[in-house]
């Protein structure tokens, strides 16, 4: 992926296969990015969950539909080099402290009437040294924090428009010493000269710490789409339990990925059978803005074309 024309890119979890609405979204990460002239590329990010052969799978389902990306797949776990330098680069900057807090002790701090839902409420952020010793005594892994000089920042998404949102004093590195998603995200794109990033819009919350984490590495911030989610009938995040979610589950029942290919251009309200057939449709302004609910029958025959 060169730098020259900019790229875009879908980055899963190999944590099992894609069900309809991350196929759904990288479908909208490659139509933006083709649209636009950009390359398109696929990270994968193993950095956390990882199923063995998930990725082979995840990757065969892409080409399955159609959809074709530039350059080698990237995985995250090979470029803990670059984002350790950036954690370096930041906590000589001081912009990092050492956080000994349990997951719990977070929860039942957050959920304390002062400071914004959600957001981490410092408690590690001006510790002493004696204080920051008697923790390292008590075995407690430290995770690393950045010490941000600001509470919210404004991105503009290209569905949303402008959005602002909470900047805490989030993990840069974890208590097991793995680089935590929105340090490691933030270093990959601008790494990769990915900027746009099209993703599902439960991510939006997030963006603008990652904006402003770039901001501080000297990085661009990418244009950003926040797309809507698949939902379930119950209108909860689709899950393997809501039944034929997959391109295997799907298959199985005896659909094509043609035809799994025209539900999911019939979702975002286009004909086509193919990525290239609907990229000469394809229209940011006139997507869904709501999510998309799939009925256990829902099921499109690929159009004919005369």
């Amino acid at each position: 992926m060169g730098t020259h024309r900019g790229a875009g890119r879908f980055a899963p979890s190999p944590s099992g296969d894609l069900h309809l609405g991350n196929l759904r979204t990288a479908l909208l990460a490659w139509l933006f990015a083709r649209s636009t002239g950009r390359a398109f590329g696929i990270r994968i990010e193993d950095l956390d969950r990882v199923r063995s052969g998930a990725d082979e799978r995840q990757l065969a389902d892409l080409a399955a539909l159609g959809l074709d990306w530039d350059g080698p797949v990237v995985r995250q776990s090979e470029r803990l080099t670059l984002h350790h330098a950036a954690i370096d680069r930041l906590t000589a900057a001081g912009l990092t402290y050492e956080c000994y807090c349990t997951r719990r002790e977070i929860q039942q701090a957050a959920a304390a009437p002062h400071g914004p839902m959600g957001a981490y409420p410092g408690t590690c952020r001006d510790l002493s040294e004696a204080e920051r010793t008697a923790r390292c005594a008590d075995g407690r892994p430290a995770a690393l924090r950045l010490r941000s000089r600001t509470t919210e920042f404004e991105i503009v998404d290209g569905l949303r428009g402008r959005y602002r949102g909470i900047v805490d004093d989030f993990v840069l590195r974890r208590g097991d010493g793995t680089p935590a998603y929105n340090l490691a995200v933030v270093v990959d794109d601008a790494d990769q000269g990915i900027d746009q990033v099209v993703r599902g819009d439960d991510l939006l919350p997030s963006t603008p710490r990652q904006a402003y984490l770039a901001t501080l590495l000297g990085a661009n911030v990418p244009r950003y789409a926040h797309v809507p989610l698949v939902l379930n009938q119950d209108g909860k995040r689709l899950a393997k339990r809501d039944g034929a979610v997959t391109l295997a589950d799907r298959r199985a029942l005896g659909e094509s990925p043609q035809q799994v290919f025209a539900l999911l251009a019939d979702s975002l309200g286009f004909r086509a059978n193919h990525p290239h057939e609907l990229l000469e449709q394809f229209a940011p302004a006139v997507l869904p803005t709501t999510p998309w609910i799939l009925a256990s029958g829902d099921v499109v025959e690929p159009s004919r074309n005369p």
